[in-house]
Parts: C-alpha cells; structure tokens; sequence
C-alpha cells in the first residue's frame, strides 16, 4: 500500500467516524426530546405558560384548542392558580392567538382575573421572554410556572424558560393532533433540528 492509498484509507476512516458521531448525537439528542415529553408529571405550580398557535378565525386550531384544554383542566383541578396565554396576531386580520386562548378558557370557567395575556409573540422563544414580561409586570416572576405545549415541544422550550430565569416544569398535552406516526416524525426531526441550533447557538 502506497503512501496515497494510507492517507485516502484514513481520510475514509475520519469521515466515517465524524458521520457516525454526528448520527449518534442527532439520534440520541431525538431520543431525549421524545423521552421527556412522554414522562409523566403532576406537579403543582404557581402558574401556566400556554405556548401559542395558530388560531382559525375566532376559534383556536385544533393544536392550539389542547394546550388550552389542558391549561384548563389544571386550572380546575388545583394544580395552577393562574394561566398565561402567549402569541400574537398571524399574517391575517385575526384576533391574537392570546386572545382566542384567553376567550375559550374563560367560556370554560377560568376567571378572567386569574389570566394574562402577552399578544406580541410569534416564535417559542418570544412567547417565553414576553410571558417574562407580563410576570413581572403581575409579581408572579418569582413563581414556579408550567410550561404547557405538545409533547415534542417541550424539551426545547423548557430550556429556553429555564436560560430566561423561568422556574420552568414541562405540562405536556395528554392528547395531540400529532398522532400517526408520519406527522410524529416530522414534528420530532422539526424539534431535533430547532434543538439543536438552540442548544448552540441560543437562538
């Protein structure tokens, strides 16, 4: 074996083995994400961060509509005193996806004065820095909150609360839009991606 042919066969061997390091930190980081959002938790907190959606004219969109289902329903069984809806308006004339939230779980028995709403979002991590905002504003900054969203979600966005200053807990929707297994996929390799850039470069 010639001196070209030995460099060429390592070549071959490094590229093979930062592929296979690179797959195995993708696979494992996707691992992780699906793990955490399928752990169950009963944690009581202080308040609800309820991540928004896309909202369909003055109705929540069926991903939106069980994020507040489940915002709801720790409301009514104790578990949280206060709910925070987050999300702005989208590319239409359509009211605020806080606002949609804010109006379904009120016609759901929350009382108005135990929500709060921050209406300028419009990815994950501003709905966190403004749902800040409004805690601070409220004197409710030093609170444990939930963080509710979809499963998948949840890693990626309890991080981000959590670099913010946010005494952050993951509130996974017990039910998802997200069922067959093909848009499960998508929306998992969506969340690896957008975790990953997080993770190292913290936007």
């Amino acid at each position: 074996m010639n001196k070209f042919q030995l460099k060429k066969r390592w070549l071959n061997f490094i590229f093979i083995a930062v592929v296979s390091a690179l797959l195995l930190g993708i696979t494992s980081t996707a691992f992780s994400i699906y793990v955490y959002g399928n752990e169950s938790n009963n944690i009581k907190a202080d308040a609800a961060i309820v991540l928004g959606a896309a909202v369909w004219g003055n109705e929540p969109s069926p991903v939106f509509r069980e994020r507040i289902n489940h915002a709801v329903n720790l409301y009514q069984n104790g578990n949280i005193r206060n709910i925070i809806f987050t999300g702005g308006v989208g590319e239409s004339n359509e009211p605020s996806e806080a606002v949609v939230g804010k109006r379904y779980a009120v016609e759901r028995g929350v009382k108005e004065t135990d929500i709060f709403v921050e209406t300028e979002s419009k990815t994950t991590r501003q709905n966190l820095i403004n749902a800040r905002k409004v805690a601070v504003e409220n004197k409710l900054i030093k609170s444990k909150f939930l963080i509710v969203s979809d499963p998948l979600h949840l890693k990626r966005a309890v991080l981000m609360a959590q670099d913010l200053g946010i005494d952050a807990y993951p509130a996974a929707t017990p039910t998802t839009r997200y069922r067959t297994f093909k848009r499960k996929c998508e929306f998992l390799t969506r969340e690896t991606y957008f975790y990953l850039i997080y993770s190292l470069f913290k936007i």
